[in-house]
């Protein structure tokens, strides 16, 4: 196999035209059979194999820079830069990440799973770049994708790299999805030329003319149709371009090698601002990626030969995820109110929003990669009476931090934030890990936060927040809800719920960690040391009057978050109460990758884990 010669990016250059494409299906290959393992971002990676072929051919890396935007079409250029014979620990514990990772390879100059940043890092190396020594100048090259423009970050670079008139390239890969279908205004702007008022003038004037008075006109109406299609496609997109400073070349067949190669050695020596527009189709080479895109955007395990995905855990599959769970509830409350509405940055299948889409398509509003937009967005819904739900991932809620005080939390607008992903995500590691939402949304005025510890109270909250005016935010875990666990009491706005008292302990548990601390007091129950449980339910405001009468008699008090133990929920209470409490939750660093149980257990967030600490502080105290 080719493949196995290659070793670096520099061993691709004594290789023919013909090997580089017979390289790049090995390459393609190779990721279908390690993600059906594993699973990860597959029609992305398999889209972008040619570009990242010709690429590396073509570029001298590691000196040249590259610097991919999210990073989701990365899976060739990990294999290509050394780290083949590794790929196949991809997204597993101490193996390869999902993602581009400066701490991995030489060839990442950046850690990257946000969008739509590239540009701005490109610009930034560029800049530097120039007052280094002439011996020491390299290439910087941003792969964006069509998703990467729904994100304003990304047309702030390039309008500065415009302007400042650097030597960079951008390669915009375009393949007419991100993760759902791409959105936005974009589409409408590349239009623009077509829409003048004297071009349709003269269009019209043109139409009736060969429908009325030329024989056969309506197979030359068809033929200006096409070239109106070649206007729109080739000059148009080189116009926006253009007027913001760039040269533009393309577009171009993003997986004819040939093309790609010939193409980067003629533009690569250009100096100043340039972008290369590449044509591809996501998926490319695996026909079930290539049918369905959006669903091996970011899949599990899963069959080659069915395309179907294999459940890791065959036990699980009984009951619903706390997605599932939300995207039923919203449709339910949205047939009974009809100013629900749903709100989504480019993640309607993510959020378990698509069926909200299909139900309520007037309601339901896609706004592409655009987090802070999407919550900016939300508040002018809500300030017209309607009553918004912000289905996001708790990682990308940070994008939106400023709007969410400034537009929501300022304004007093009852917007409800889905906080999806909190907690520990996975395999998707550093980038995704919904740790920080608690301490970063406690800190705004005005907030309320809860967090359910199964389905049934996580509907009760959803339902809650429809009716309180205020702003609300819902965090839940990428898990499925306790299939057997039952309320005792209906959930009241700002109060929580006695489990059961204690004699030795008491353990004020937050959401997801509710489950494993009930099995962690049964678990010490059967040695003799009797413990009560605190389901918080809110981590603001927290019911300090509940929770200190309940806490009176125990001899030490634990709380359990998933989230980190800095500046969250045990550290508000421990100040708000005025307990001593013990806090259990995650550390204050970046967590890395790896299964969700694996990484629960490496923290001590689960039942064994929660009775061994509980053992050791009842040890150490006497």
């Amino acid at each position: 196999m080719l493949l196995e010669r290659v070793n670096s990016p520099q061993d691709l250059k004594s290789f023919s035209p013909e090997e580089l494409v017979r390289l790049a299906g090995e390459i393609r290959a190779k990721i279908v059979e390690v993600v059906s393992h594993n699973g990860g971002h597959l029609a992305s990676s398999l889209g972008a194999v040619d570009l990242i072929v010709a690429l590396h051919y073509c570029l001298n890396t590691p000196k040249d820079k590259v610097i991919f935007d999210v990073g989701h079409q990365s899976y060739a250029h990990k294999i290509l830069t050394g780290r083949r014979d590794k790929f196949s620990s991809l997204r597993e514990y101490g193996g390869l990440s999902g993602f581009p990772c400066k701490d991995e390879s030489v060839y990442d100059p950046f850690t990257t799973g946000h969008s739509s940043n590239a540009v701005s890092l490109g610009l930034g190396l560029a800049c530097a770049r120039d007052l280094l020594p002439k011996e020491e100048q390299f290439k910087v090259v941003c792969l964006i994708g069509d998703g990467s423009l729904s994100g304003g970050l990304c047309f702030e670079g390039l309008n500065n790299a415009g302007h400042l008139k650097k030597d960079i390239m951008v390669i915009l890969n375009t393949n007419e999805l991100s993760i759902a279908p791409n959105v936005g205004a974009i589409s409408t702007y590349l239009n623009k030329i077509i829409s003048l008022p004297v071009y349709n003038r003269f269009h019209d004037n043109l139409v009736s003319f060969l429908s009325t008075r030329v024989p056969r006109g309506s197979r030359l109406i068809k033929l200006m149709t096409r070239f109106e299609e070649g206007l729109k496609g080739l000059f148009v997109p080189g116009m926006l371009f253009e007027e913001i400073g760039f040269r533009y070349f393309g577009p171009i067949n993003g997986h004819d090698i040939g093309a790609l190669t010939q193409t980067l050695k003629n533009i690569i020596p250009i100096k100043g601002p340039k972008i290369l527009h590449v044509v591809t189709k996501k998926g490319k080479g695996f026909n079930w990626a290539e049918a369905d895109p959006v669903k091996f955007h970011g899949i599990g395990c899963f069959d080659t030969e069915t395309g179907k995905v294999v459940p890791k855990n065959s036990a699980s599959r009984g009951s619903k995820s706390y997605t599932e769970i939300f995207g039923g509830k919203i449709v339910e409350m949205a047939r009974k109110d009809s100013r629900v509405v749903a709100v989504t940055a480019a993640m309607p299948e993510g959020t378990g929003l698509n069926k909200f889409r299909d139900t309520f398509p007037d309601r339901f509003f896609d706004v592409g990669i655009a987090e802070a937009h999407a919550v900016c967005f939300a508040a002018g819904l809500a300030r017209e009476g309607l009553k918004p739900f912000v289905a996001v991932y708790s990682t990308f809620l940070q994008r939106a931090y400023d709007q969410i005080i400034q537009d929501i939390a300022l304004q007093g607008l009852p917007v409800v934030l889905a906080v999806d992903r909190a907690g520990i995500v996975g395999e998707d590691g550093v980038t995704h890990q919904g740790i920080f939402d608690i301490s970063y949304l406690r800190s705004v005025p005005g907030f309320t936060i809860m967090a359910p510890k199964d389905g049934r109270e996580f509907e009760e909250m959803l339902e809650l927040a429809l009716q309180a005016n205020k702003p609300v935010a819902i965090r839940y875990p990428r898990a499925n809800a306790p299939a057997d666990s039952s309320i005792t009491k209906p959930v009241e706005f700002g109060k929580a719920e006695i489990l059961k008292e204690g004699r030795d302990f008491m353990i004020a548990a937050l959401g997801s960690m509710v489950s494993p601390a009930l099995e962690a007091v049964e678990i010490l129950e059967k040695e003799g040391i009797k413990g009560g449980l605190i389901n918080a339910r809110f981590c603001s405001p927290i019911d300090l009057v509940s929770i200190k009468n309940a806490c009176t008699k125990s001899k030490l008090v634990f709380t359990i978050e998933e989230g980190v133990k800095d500046s969250g929920f045990g550290s508000a209470l421990a100040q708000e109460a005025g307990l001593r409490v013990i806090r259990l939750g995650l550390p204050l660093t970046f967590i890395t990758h790896g299964s969700r149980d694996l990484l629960l257990d490496k923290y001590g967030l689960n039942a064994p884990g929660i009775a061994e600490s509980v053992r050791r502080a009842l040890k150490n105290n006497g």
